[in-house]
């Protein structure tokens, strides 16, 4: 409620007042189970809605969807608010807009590999400090290579793409080792398994459209559906603080509002720290200490204070205690702790008035003016003018089918990315590699048959050769033949021709002794003769 510019949260022995102005100082709702800490949020959410500024709400159980309707006067409802002085009240419904990472229970939430950031991506898969080095190389790697990094998958062939390149990189981005690359793809895996794959991809969520206010001025009341989401609490906190992280990114200054730009109610606040390493913790704090100045005011929603880590409690400046039991030693320093974190009032205990809180009674103390806590009270919370209740799932499915968003978001875009890219590049590769190995294949046939050509010369060459010797050889032996029957004929020719030539020889001879002998008997008969001529005239003297 409204009134004369401040809002009317609670009423005790003094009406209690959140002034808009300090709603952007955070703020804490603690209780316990049961205690009246949902009641409290959605009137905290609604009287921050109507007065235009827009909230986001994690509805882990689906009874905040009841903001969605309006409440109803019922008698021990209006007995209530008479019992507050509270007559007039007016029930109405609040601008909702459903949401849900899965898409079921409302428009669905995205956001990109690239925007998670390897910080909060290696919280989310659980990953060693020097497996997350590994994923924040990768991250640097696709950003030199222009390669987008927008889903599971991109980060996948990423990080396979890093691991087959290791040597490559080593020098300029440092070692790589194949168990760090293992580890990632085995938690990516469980990660995809545990539906990370829908929650990362396109369109991505423009957290401008949580800061819309519809035609009466109202702020629209954002509520992301967590009932599933819940059970992956690895994954609801870091959405969580990815939400966080990217107001405080993209938001700019804006120092001291009337009131804030936009109001954020994490429920189950201490899954955001569960197991949380000093870096993580560190990061919430800064952005919760920063954020403050661009008018994004930040409460959390647990069972008590002692969830939050002390340097993230002493940020927040609005707080509402909802009854806490204790039964052992831990509970009791919880309540003595919790207790010691107000500004005490003598009009009572707040140690034991934690104990005796009755349902959607609370120890309430808001920042002033100043930004000075005020004095704790206790009161009881006025209950929202919506239903305290779930909205019916028609009601639920009638404001998501009509929702302007649902268009924008309903439809999930797989554009080209790094795994697109890294996908073309190994086909380029393969078919590189393909038809390398094919000029090799053919190279080595060539070679091949130039080696099966040069035996055959060679055989060729050497049988050649042998034909040649054996021509030569025969060619020789011809020769040799012609040779000794030349030889032959001509020892033949001259053993005739000395044979011709003895009988020549022989013939002459006979010739010439037959001569002799006829010269000899001539040469006789010629002496007889003349010798008897001589004679005869030598007798005729």
């Amino acid at each position: 409620m409204n009134v004369d510019g401040k809002l009317l949260i609670a009423k005790g022995d003094e009406p209690v007042y959140l002034l808009p102005q300090m709603a952007n100082r955070h703020g804490l709702i603690t209780g316990a189970t049961g205690t009246g800490k949902t009641v409290t949020l959605k009137a905290l959410a609604q009287n921050l809605s109507d007065i235009g500024v827009p909230c986001f709400l994690a509805d882990v159980k689906g009874d905040v969807s009841g903001m969605a309707v309006a409440g109803e006067a019922t008698e021990k409802l209006v007995k209530r608010l008479a019992d507050l002085g509270i007559t007039d009240y007016g029930f109405h419904a609040c601008p909702v807009r459903f949401w849900d990472v899965y898409g079921e229970g409302g428009i669905p939430v995205r956001t990109t590999i690239s925007e998670m950031g390897p910080f909060l991506l290696g919280r989310l898969l659980g990953l060693t400090e020097v497996q997350t080095g590994v994923l924040n190389i990768a991250f640097h790697v696709a950003d030199d290579q222009g390669l987008l990094l927008l889903d599971l998958k991109d980060l996948r062939s990423m990080i396979a793409y890093l691991g087959e390149h290791a040597e490559e990189f080593k020098l300029t981005y440092g070692n790589i080792s194949s168990q760090s690359v293992g580890a990632v793809q085995r938690s990516l895996l469980q990660l995809e398994d545990a539906g990370g794959n829908i929650f990362f991809g396109e369109p991505a969520l423009d957290i401008h459209d949580w800061m819309a206010c519809d035609a009466s001025g109202r702020g629209y009341v954002n509520i992301l559906d967590c009932v599933r989401l819940v059970q992956s609490p690895m994954l609801y906190s870091t959405f969580l603080l990815w939400m966080l992280s990217e107001l405080y990114a993209v938001l700019p200054e804006a120092g001291d509002l009337d009131k804030p730009k936009v109001v954020f109610f994490f429920d189950e606040a201490h899954l955001l720290f569960d197991e949380a390493p000093k870096a993580l913790r560190d990061k919430v704090e800064q952005v919760v200490k920063l954020i403050r100045s661009k008018g994004v005011g930040v409460y959390f929603i647990t069972q008590s204070p002692s969830d939050i880590p002390g340097e993230v409690l002493a940020q927040l400046g609005n707080r509402v205690q909802h009854a806490l039991r204790a039964y052992t030693p831990a509970e009791q320093k919880a309540v003595h702790a919790a207790a010691a974190s107000f500004r005490e009032n003598p009009a009572f205990d707040t140690e034991k008035a934690i104990g005796e809180l009755g349902t959607g009674e609370a120890l309430i103390s808001f920042l002033d003016e100043k930004g000075i806590p005020t004095m704790v009270q206790r009161a009881m919370v006025i209950a929202p003018a919506c239903s305290m209740g779930s909205a019916p799932d028609d009601v639920k499915q009638a404001v998501i089918a009509t929702d302007v968003l649902k268009g924008r978001y309903a439809d999930a875009v797989d554009r080209e990315s790094a795994y697109e890219l890294l996908a073309a590049r190994a086909q380029e590769f393969a078919a590189a590699q393909e038809h390398a190995e094919q000029l090799a294949a053919d190279q080595k046939a060539a070679e091949l048959a130039a080696r099966e050509e040069a035996k055959a010369a060679e055989k060729a060459a050497r049988e050649e050769e042998k034909l040649q010797a054996k021509l030569e050889k025969e060619e020789a032996a011809a020769r040799a033949r012609a040779e000794k029957e030349r030889i032959r004929f001509e020892e033949a020719a001259r053993k005739e021709a000395e044979k011709a030539a003895a009988a020549r020889a022989r013939e002459e001879e006979r010739r010439r002794r037959e001569l002799e002998k006829i010269g000899t008997s001539f040469a006789r008969t010629l002496a007889n003769t003349f010798a008897r001529n001589v004679m005869g005239m030598l007798n005729k003297r």
